[in-house]
């Protein structure tokens, strides 16, 4: 009978092409090989040295005692942090991980996390003086540095940064990097004209000022395409908006600014509108309130960029399109707001939004016991500035149709 059973199962083997019943061994993942490339393109421009992240990724020693930290996170999709939904568009900046990478960092993990060969380690990412957008053209600073309390409710602070232009100066990237990134809650960079802080409370009301870039807990720095950009006109200040969190303790800062100013011709200049709602009052123990608000296109635009701004009880967000004609599209859903994790999604291709079409946005704030984050689920929640407060703001980012700066200066030209 054993030899029958021999011969049957060598039979089996001849009918389906086996010579080995043996199964074929995984390939060996290893960090400098396989995993170092992703975290080099999606994790390190936060995981490293000075930035907002816990830890640093950039060599092998420093992964290592964080691996089955770093599996259980990108399985989970938490990260690296992107919360759009992929259903309603595409966006440049879209740092999540494809199912491709999480199954290698997983296996990686599950493998005993290997160092590999010193030879497969590719090259790591270069971050001139730590700026994530390249050594700038200038560097500004705030003109004196500001001591924080230890306790209590910092109102926000205004520092004007003279520019020194002698001429009109055309933008394409920005940076804020806070001097003490443990109390900067936020900052906001406002171009402000030569005449403009002469004007009586412009600083406290914003307005007759235009919005340059912004940093806030997770938010990467602005830059713009190719011949798109922001101009800063001669002798213009940049005013920047300081929001402090005491941490139990004196603590100084002094924020800088850096700027990299536009290579080629700039053909459009970045327009910035925001579709907010200041009058909303969310209830005790409300789990699921509903606020709305909306921005008109005046002119036939393109839009570039949405970003969603809430605070610690957002739960999410939507960019709805509406067309003159009443069609109407999602163009950007964030079914898992983090505040956190402010995000501005760029998207791949512009969105052509004709006048009169509205960006109509929806969020949905949790104020009940069940969200970990609210400060108090037992009071009535309005807009204010602080975090303890609530915002609904939808910004948008566009260019006019209309515009082409190009053209324009040649006109001139020809009539000079």
């Amino acid at each position: 009978m054993k030899a029958v059973r021999l011969i049957v199962i060598a039979l089996i083997c001849l009918a389906f092409g086996f010579s080995s019943i043996e199964a074929t061994p995984s390939p060996q993942i290893t960090f400098n090989k396989d995993v170092a490339p992703i975290f080099y393109n999606n994790c390190v421009v936060c995981h490293r040295a000075g930035e907002i992240a816990p830890m640093s990724l950039l060599s092998y020693k420093d992964a290592r005692p964080w691996a089955r930290s770093i599996k259980e996170k990108v399985v989970s999709r938490d990260m690296p942090p992107w919360h759009a939904d992929p259903a309603h568009g595409k966006y440049s900046n879209d740092r999540s991980l494809s199912e491709k990478d999480i199954k290698t960092i997983v296996a990686w993990v599950d493998q005993g996390a290997v160092e590999g060969s010193a030879r497969d380690l590719p090259r790591a990412p270069q971050f001139p003086g730590g700026w994530q957008i390249g050594k700038p053209d200038l560097v500004l600073e705030m003109p004196q540095e500001f001591t924080v309390p230890a306790e209590g409710v910092v109102s926000y602070q205004y520092f004007a940064i003279p520019t020194g232009f002698r001429e009109d100066r055309w933008v394409q990237a920005v940076e804020i990097r806070p001097g003490n990134r443990a109390v900067v809650h936020h900052v906001i960079a406002f171009v402000v004209g030569p005449d403009g802080l002469r004007r009586r409370g412009l600083l406290n009301n914003e307005g007759g000022v235009e919005g340059l870039a912004g940093t806030a807990p997770g938010e990467m720095p602005t830059a713009y395409p190719d011949g798109i950009g922001k101009l800063v006109k001669a002798g213009s200040y940049i005013v920047l908006q300081m929001h402090y969190t005491p941490v139990g303790s004196p603590q100084k800062d002094r924020t800088s600014i850096g700027l990299i100013f536009s290579r080629r011709p700039v053909r459009k200049a970045i327009m910035g509108g925001a579709a907010i709602n200041r009058f909303f009052a969310i209830p005790p123990g409300a789990e699921n309130h509903q606020v709305r608000s909306a921005y008109t296109f005046r002119e036939d635009a393109h839009i570039l960029h949405l970003m969603p701004h809430m605070h610690l009880r957002g739960k999410d967000f939507e960019f709805r399109l509406v067309y003159p004609d009443g069609r109407e599209r999602i163009i950007l859903s964030v079914p898992r707001y983090d505040f956190n994790w402010q995000t501005r999604y760029e998207l791949a291709t512009p969105i052509a939004a004709p006048a009169g079409s509205r960006v109509e946005c929806t969020a949905h704030f949790d104020n009940s016991s069940k969200n970990r984050w609210n400060p108090d689920p037992a009071k009535t929640v309005r807009w204010g500035q602080q975090t303890w407060e609530e915002m609904m703001i939808g910004f948008v980012g566009f260019t006019l149709d209309r515009q082409n700066l190009l053209e324009s200066t040649a006109t001139a030209n020809r009539r000079d």
